[in-house]
């Protein structure tokens, strides 16, 4: 157990970014993860609103149960009550710690938005909190603590984006997407102030850190300010592609059903 959470530091070598435990261990989640959206959604589809949203409010106890813990263990193990600066909700992944509660418990349009928020960035946030993580899995062994945690928290946030679209939750209205540009902008903004003040790497605003932000680091040859600059607006064209994707299969649905 004290091996598992780290106490002291693992004494295990870690196998290694894309080594083959990294890629089963993370490809498990996911399949577990998928199965869970489809069959949870599926059944629920057809039912009513507070029914439907049970589930998110599950999700949303969950993940934050989990990364609180995390938070507390990592202060205690370090032997530093201030280490929780360093694990704000001020990842891309981590929005979610605040959107997926809000999606669950919020009303109206704060409802809506933050719904279609999780839908859009929650299988991103997936994907690249697992298969892309290679700051934690070329640091960690596999099956430790950090990465354990980590990657069951990534795939709520995937699993919630996957159950809102099957189970019919996703309003994705054109009024919307400023609200969730919004939400986006202001993330990003408090990251990159506690980047500074800090300094830290929220967003990973500074650097690529073994991610594949490596790609737009070495782009512009770690520009301290065409990178994150970069960086964001890498994330404003990704909203607007998924809200376009969305747009046109919901279009050719309608074209298919008049035919019908």
């Amino acid at each position: 157990m004290s091996e598992f959470f780290g106490f002291g530091g693992y004494s295990r070598t870690p196998e290694g970014y894309l080594s083959w435990q990294h890629l089963t261990f993370v490809t498990s989640l996911l399949l577990i993860m998928t199965a869970l959206a489809v069959f949870l959604g599926l059944r629920n589809r057809n039912k009513d609103e507070k029914t439907k949203n049970k589930v998110l409010i599950v999700a949303a106890i969950m993940i934050d149960a989990f990364e609180l813990f995390k938070i507390v263990l990592l202060c205690f193990r370090g032997h530093d009550p201030w280490n929780w600066l360093y694990n704000l909700p001020l990842f891309l992944c981590s929005i979610q710690l605040i959107t997926i509660p809000l999606a669950a418990f919020a009303r109206g349009r704060v409802k809506e938005a933050a719904l279609d928020f999780v839908f859009i960035f929650g299988l991103l946030g997936a994907v690249l909190g697992t298969y892309g993580a290679g700051q934690n899995y070329g640091t960690y062994p596999v099956l430790s603590f950090d990465n354990v945690v980590s990657g069951i928290t990534h795939c709520i946030s995937g699993f919630c984006s996957l159950y809102i679209v099957i189970a019919k939750m996703a309003s994705m209205k054109k009024k919307n997407i400023l609200i969730t540009y919004a939400i986006l902008m202001g993330f990003c903004v408090a990251a990159y102030i506690a980047d500074i003040i800090l300094p830290y790497n929220y967003m990973f605003l500074m650097r690529g850190d073994g991610t594949p932000y490596d790609i737009f680091y070495n782009l512009v040859h770690g520009n301290p300010v065409l990178y994150p600059i970069l960086v964001v607006v890498m994330f404003l064209i990704y909203i607007a592609i998924f809200y376009g994707v969305f747009f046109l299969i919901e279009k050719g649905k309608k074209k298919r059903a008049q035919r019908a």
